[in-house]
């Protein structure tokens, strides 16, 4: 790296706090929160997707694509339930929770059941939310030491502080927008890795000639996830069902931007372009890989660089296949092109961490301090959402630096802790909008109960493949939950109204997304054929 890379990424730094300061002006809680529901399907689009494609995807797929043992384009399968997910949340998850006007999503849970409720799921989502995005800036702050050569208590500061400022200041607006910004530098720095790793290799035709022909094969059918194996077609799709539509559909830092939206109408289209756009993303990240994969094990030079980076740093770094897009960078690419591409790492990581930011401070604040607090006006409601929006931030900077211990394989790490509370958070949303035999207490055990199991599972079924535990928990939350309503039936409400008339399972947009489903699922399992 030389100065015309550390002035691009400084440069790039200050403008995005200058993002935050031309957000400013926030009025009240649905400016701050909400970005006054005032905004367009494209930017919501990109910002959703950015979040999604963050700096762990980035950094992390294309290496388990292109080095880790087992690994290859079974990568793929993670996204064969997003099309049937982006369904269900347009049919049954989103209209209700839309239409109620709520800034937490959480607070739909309280006027179905009870405020317990949603304290317990806004808590759990708190919890679950501010560690898992520690773990991700703890792996990027990692990543980013190792090539750029300043210590990782410095990487976390510079992630954290111009995030915390920048989201600070602008709220949802300024999240948003940013993530649209950062979601166009990162794909284009996507692009850039894949031409400039087929430049080295020699062109389409030695990597033709040289890539593992085993990492080509997306989808197994004889992997059932339930004896040590993963990876599978059934546990993937399955398992992303429940994840998707959960991550999506009820997860604050997802829900938000939906809530956002201007209409119904927006919705409709930012989550039929996510459902369309996710894959064609993610197969060019684990193409990537796949070229970065088989240059590395062509040039020794690239082995060579790559472990001795990691010997630097082995008493930090758990392992070595994560810097393979780093070093990459680092070794192969041109001055400027290098900070642009160190930008794009900082992007992504910055995206993640402005989302939890925000929609931490949401929930808190609308689910909890509104509760215990009398605020005078907007502008008083304001200056709260921004206190604590710099002190989840600081949280998850301090989480950051704990994080270690379940970061040896990063990527699967984060995918864990989501896994164990997706699949039970999902339910008891699920419950709230159709289920007419689930009160408070029900829905209250069940989502423990799914909780616990979730976590026994992880500590001591280590063969049931974790995406398994989304589609688990949500089982078992669901029958704790009516059994318990049914043993204790006082305080039953009745269920909110969901929709006027039935649900409108067939609309254009569902229609195209079922069909793109097939058409996914069909082009991964004949991959190794088409090269």
């Amino acid at each position: 790296m030389n100065w015309l890379d550390y002035s691009i990424i400084v440069f790039y730094l200050l403008g995005f706090l200058g993002l935050g300061y031309f957000f400013r002006d926030n009025k009240s809680s649905k400016d701050y929160f909400l970005g006054g529901r005032d905004v367009g399907w494209f930017p919501l689009s990109l910002s959703v997707m950015a979040t999604q494609l963050s700096a762990i995807s980035f950094i992390s797929a294309p290496a388990f694509v292109g080095l880790r043992p087992g690994g290859g384009m079974s990568w793929l399968t993670f996204e064969f339930g997003v099309p049937i997910a982006m369904i269900i949340i347009m049919v049954v998850v989103i209209p209700p929770l839309y239409k109620s006007g709520i800034v937490s999503v959480y607070e739909y849970l309280e006027r179905r059941f009870d405020a317990s409720s949603r304290l317990l799921i806004s808590f759990v989502f708190q919890i679950s939310r501010s560690f898992g995005t520690g773990v991700m800036v703890y792996a990027v702050a990692l990543i980013l030491q190792s090539v750029l050569n300043i210590q990782f208590w410095q990487t976390i500061v510079i992630i954290g502080v111009i995030t915390l400022v920048y989201s600070y200041q602008g709220g949802m607006r300024a999240v948003v927008y940013g993530d649209m910004i950062q979601m166009i530098v990162l794909f284009g720095g996507i692009l850039v890795s894949l031409g400039f790793g087929l430049y080295e290799i020699g062109g389409w035709h030695n990597f033709i000639t040289h890539v593992d022909t085993s990492r080509l094969t997306a989808v197994n059918f004889d992997k059932f996830g339930i004896h040590g194996d993963g990876f599978g077609f059934w546990p993937m799709l399955l398992g992303g069902i429940f994840l998707y539509t959960s991550y999506y559909g009820t997860d604050q830092t997802q829900s938000q931007r939906l809530l956002s939206a201007r209409d119904m109408g927006t919705i409709r289209k930012l989550l039929t372009v996510n459902g369309l756009f996710r894959f064609p993303i993610t197969f060019i990240y684990s193409f990537m890989g796949l070229v970065l994969g088989t240059l590395y094990f062509m040039d020794p030079s690239y082995q060579q660089a790559l472990q001795h980076t990691f010997a630097l740093h082995s008493g930090t770094l758990k392992s070595s296949t994560d810097l393979l897009v780093p070093i990459f960078i680092i070794k192969y690419l041109p001055n400027g092109i290098i900070g642009i591409l160190l930008v794009a790492i900082l992007s992504a990581a910055m995206s993640s961490l402005s989302s939890t930011i925000n929609s931490l401070s949401a929930v808190t604040v609308e689910d909890y301090i509104k509760r215990f607090v009398t605020i005078k006006d907007n502008n008083q409601y304001v200056q709260i959402s921004r206190i604590v929006s710099f002190l989840w931030g600081t949280i998850c900077i301090l989480f950051a630096f704990v994080a270690g211990g379940i970061a040896d394989t990063v990527i699967e790490a984060i995918n864990k802790i989501g896994s164990v509370f997706y699949g039970p958070v999902l339910a008891t949303f699920l419950l709230a909008i159709l289920s007419k035999k689930t009160n408070a207490i029900g829905a209250n055990f069940g989502i423990v109960t799914g909780i616990l199991v979730n976590t026994w599972l992880w500590l001591f079924v280590p063969q049931i493949f974790w995406f398994w535990w989304n589609v688990i928990g949500a089982i078992v939350t669901i029958v704790v939950a009516i059994v318990i309503s049914q043993i204790f039936p006082n305080g039953m409400k009745k269920p909110l109204v969901v929709s006027e008339g039935k649900l409108q399972w067939k609309t254009k947009q569902n229609m195209i997304l079922l069909t793109y489903f097939f058409v996914i699922v069909i082009f991964s399992v004949f991959l190794p054929y088409i090269f």
